[in-house]
């Protein structure tokens, strides 16, 4: 400190006063340092030491600002327009750097009496290449007072200092803030003021040095803090891993001590540096510089690799490891499966992701059911601190070595210094397979964990087949077949075994009883198989059994064929010959089931159609007109039927089958009748079917037929014959007549439909009603079902008469009758044809003296009226002398 012998400041007088009569604006005995150095924001100035601090604390204000060296860029808290004040709009400093830069940069106030007045200049410097203006301003307070210098509304040139004052009347002793506000042309920018009341110093050492030590070792040093300031020492302590501090947090009263231990535990090997930072509750921050230096001990196991005995599972072998401390500490060890801290972390930090994923889900499915159920949102607090107690544990967690089949014991504990220990490494297998972890020792005194890589085998149950394969041969589909297999177990051990399901198309028509069980050591054990398969095909099915600890499984397989039920006709074809269109057929014939399981049957012709075919021997008894072929558009005809057509069919039995056909087709069939069996397939067998199918030529051997004279609405009756001279039936049908008003004739048949037998003459009856006088004709169709050709035509023809009526008498003479008198006589008309006569009478005279009775009439065919109604009387009313005559008008419709 450049302090002279009697405590004044030296090496800074006159630094004023060589800039000229117009920058001295004082004098002062708190002269500012040469050349202070300008530190940017991102530079940081000394290390603060115990000694330092102590040494900083001890100093006055005039003896502060003497060692102050270093300034600081100062916080800006507004940019001014800069047209505002000054016509040198433009600035060669850079905008992140004020116009003047403020010397000191914070101005403090130390080891201050109450009452007394204290000054600090403040310095600006004019950093532009142009005089600018500047002025310092701040907030009202009784305690500091700034005096500016004389020329202070006047520019400062470029690189000159302008000097303010600032006096400090402090009223106790203690802790002060003020801040400055200087305002330049471009901007505004604050220096603080601190004023440092009484402060307390703890008298830590500036450095605290562990020497070389063991790794992972912890090491110690307590110190013996004394507060040697001022005022109660309130601090907190803090140091980084692998250096940690105790207490962290204290109080210390004036001229009172503590202990304060510091502890080194270094995780790797060289050396290491940190700082210890106390920090006081005034603010200040103190850096105790640490240094620590660690190297691996003499600490190592006996081997790095072990084999052990190949053991059964559910047994139990070990070995023994040594480890082997010639050190002067006492190692604590720990297996773990993590060869680094680094993994170990990144195990626990995967753990605790998954505990805050489930948390979350958790509590979302519990807020939605508390939707449901208000109350129970008090649980909730419940059910955080189940998971909060969850991831402490995992925190807690030493990871340490956990595994199902290796074991190692003791996990955890410490070994003496220059003594063995041994550690046990227990195999318990639970399969048999080969079995290799490698486990890590992290022991005090080694930086690296040290690996042991374990091998062991596991042995399972030792057993095998009577047989491996079993050709099954020809299996009927639907039978079932019994088989059996020897389990040997020639091991030591019990063999648990079980059979696994399979999901081929046969593997399920496998059944295996008993399909697990236990096979004592030196047992044998046998299962039954049962085989029943509804499907058709080879097949090669292998099973496994799982032993338990096997890790291979133990297989068997099976080969062979299922096949269909063998079945034939007894007839190698259905012959139908020629046959007739529209009749029904009949072949039969036998289906023999010539194996020795049952087998259920679906008959049917392939080609057939769906629509119902037509036979034509059905409506011979119905009036109805047939069709001669099936409906248009309804798509083929149905032609065969198959009694029966399902069925099931024992073994070696048979089932006769009877085949009906009706064509309604004129062609040649070469059809098949097919045998599909369920669950084996369709169209397994055929039999071929013949037929052809034509229409008899039929014809007519009475084209014409004459009636004759024939009364008006009377039946007449004559034959058609019709002629056959095929080998094969025909059906006639007369087609109906359209009657209506003009019909001259009316025919119709009794035998209306019929068969026409082969080789044959078919006398039709063929009835005829005149309906008109005179001579008349007509022509009478007869078809012949399912012909092409047109119908048979039958000319008919007549001469139509009407009724003959004579009357007798033909004259009526009364003679001479008195007048005004009724005389009765009689007039008789019979009726000599075979159909009824009406008739009507009336006079021909109108207002005749004559009169008729009755007026009309009918006369029955071949009757004569003589009975009453059918009389006709003649009343004469003569006048007196008067001479009458008249005629009678018969007219017979």
């Amino acid at each position: 400190m450049p302090l002279g012998p009697f405590g004044e400041v030296v090496g800074t007088t006159g630094t004023l006063e060589a800039l000229g009569p117009d920058a001295s604006n004082y004098k002062s005995k708190v002269i500012a340092p040469r050349n202070p150095k300008l530190l940017k924001d991102h530079e940081e100035g000394h290390k603060m030491t115990p000694s330092k601090f102590l040494f900083d604390m001890q100093m006055n204000t005039e003896q502060k600002l003497a060692n102050t060296h270093i300034m600081r860029i100062p916080k800006k808290i507004e940019l001014l327009d800069m047209a505002d004040t000054s016509l040198q709009k433009f600035s060669q400093v850079n905008i992140d750097e004020p116009m003047f830069q403020p010397f000191p940069s914070e101005i403090y106030f130390q080891n201050f009496e109450p009452y007394e007045v204290y000054e600090v200049p403040l310095i600006l410097r004019n950093n532009d290449k142009v005089p600018r203006l500047v002025k310092v301003t701040q907030a009202d307070s009784p305690y500091f007072e700034i005096i500016s210098p004389h020329d202070v509304g006047h520019k400062v040139g470029p690189g000159l200092p302008t000097t303010f004052k600032l006096q400090f009347r402090p009223e106790e002793k203690k802790d002060y803030n003020h801040e400055l506000v200087c305002i330049t042309e471009r901007e505004k920018f604050i220096v603080p003021v601190r004023a440092i009341g009484a402060r307390a110093i703890l008298d830590f050492p500036d450095n605290i040095h562990f020497p070389a030590g063991p790794v992972k070792h912890t090491r110690s040093k307590t110190l013996l803090v004394r507060n040697i300031g001022n005022s109660e020492a309130k601090f907190t302590l803090s140091a980084e891993a692998p250096f940690s501090v105790t207490p962290e947090i204290g109080t210390l009263a004036v001229q009172d001590s503590m202990q304060v231990t510091v502890e080194f535990t270094p995780q790797k090997v060289g050396d290491c540096n940190s700082d210890l930072v106390l920090h006081y509750d005034t603010g200040e921050d103190v850096l105790i510089s640490l240094y620590g230096g660690a190297q691996d001990a003499n600490v190592r196991l006996d081997k790095n690799s072990i084999r052990i005995e190949n053991t059964y599972i559910s047994m139990a072998n070990q070995r023994t490891v040594t480890i082997h401390n010639r050190s002067d500490i006492i190692a604590h060890f720990r297996w773990t499966q993590f060869a680094t801290k680094e993994e170990e972390d990144q195990q626990k930090m995967t753990m605790t992701t998954r505990l805050s994923l489930e948390e979350k889900q958790d509590s979302d499915k519990f807020l939605d059911e508390c939707v449901q159920d208000p109350t129970l949102r008090d649980k909730l607090s419940i059910l955080n601190r189940t998971f909060q107690n969850r991831r402490k544990l995992v925190e807690n967690d030493k990871m340490l070595f956990n595994d199902d089949v290796i074991q190692i014991e003791p996990v955890e504990g410490d070994v003496w210094p220059n003594s063995s220990f041994e550690v046990n490494v227990i195999f318990k297998p639970r399969e048999a397979e080969i079995c290799m972890k490698t486990a890590f020792c992290d022991i005090t005194g080694r930086e690296s964990r040290l690996p042991l890589r374990i091998r062991g085998d596991g042995i399972g149950p030792n057993v095998q087949f009577s047989y491996e394969t079993l050709d099954m041969g020809n299996i009927f589909i639907g039978s079932k077949h019994y088989y059996e297999i020897i389990l040997i177990n020639k091991g030591d051990i019990d063999a648990i075994y079980s059979v696994m399901p399979t999901k081929t198309i046969f593997g399920p028509c496998f059944s295996f009883n008993p399909a697990e069980g236990i096979v004592m050591p030196g047992g044998h054990q046998a299962i039954q198989i049962s085989f029943s398969s509804p499907y058709l095909g080879d097949f090669l099915e292998e099973f496994a059994f799982q032993v338990d600890g096997q890790p291979q499984q133990l297989k068997v397989s099976f080969t062979g064929s299922v096949i269909g039920p063998t079945f034939q006709f007894n007839v190698p074809k259905l012959k139908f010959g020629t046959i007739s269109y529209g009749f029904l057929n009949t072949q039969t014939c036998k289906l023999q089931n010539t194996s020795l399981v049952p087998m259920k049957f679906h008959l049917r012709v392939p080609g057939d159609g769906t629509t119902p075919s037509i036979c034509c021997t059905d409506d011979l008894d119905n009036s109805s007109t047939d069709r001669a072929s099936p409906t248009p558009g309804a798509g083929p005809p149905k032609e065969f039927e198959i009694v029966p057509s399902t069925g099931t069919l024992q073994p070696q039995s048979e089932q006769k089958i009877t085949v009906k056909f009706i064509s309604n087709t004129i062609k040649k069939y070469e059809l098949n009748l097919v045998v599909d069996v369920e669950k084996v397939g369709e169209d397994v067998l055929s039999l071929p079917i013949s037929a052809k199918c034509v229409v008899p030529p039929v014809t007519v051997l009475s084209p014409i037929l004459d009636y004759g004279r024939c009364f008006l609405r009377h039946p007449y009756e004559h034959s058609v014959k019709l002629h056959n001279d095929s080998d094969l039936p025909a059906k006639y049908e007369l087609l109906p007549q359209q009657i209506n008003e003009d019909t001259p004739i009316v025919y119709s048949s009794p035998k209306a439909k019929g068969v026409v037998e082969p080789h044959s003459l078919c006398d039709i009856p063929l009835l005829i009603e005149a309906q008109m006088l005179e001579e008349e004709d007509i022509v009478a169709y007869f078809s012949i079902f399912g012909s092409p050709d047109p119908p048979l035509g039958v000319h008919i023809s007549c001469i139509g008469e009407g009724p003959v009526v004579h009357i007798t008498p033909s004259d009526l003479d009364w003679g001479v009758v008195p007048v005004l008198t009724s005389i009765p006589m009689v007039i008789t008309l019979s009726n000599e044809s075979l159909i009824p006569a009406r008739f009507t009478a009336n006079m021909v005279r109108p207002r005749s003296a004559f009169s008729v009775d009755p007026v009309e009439g009918e006369i029955p065919a071949e009757r004569i009226t003589g009975h009453q109604g059918h009389y006709h009387c003649l009343r004469p009313t003569p006048h007196p002398t008067t001479q009458v005559w008249d005629q009678i008008l018969a007219t017979v419709l």
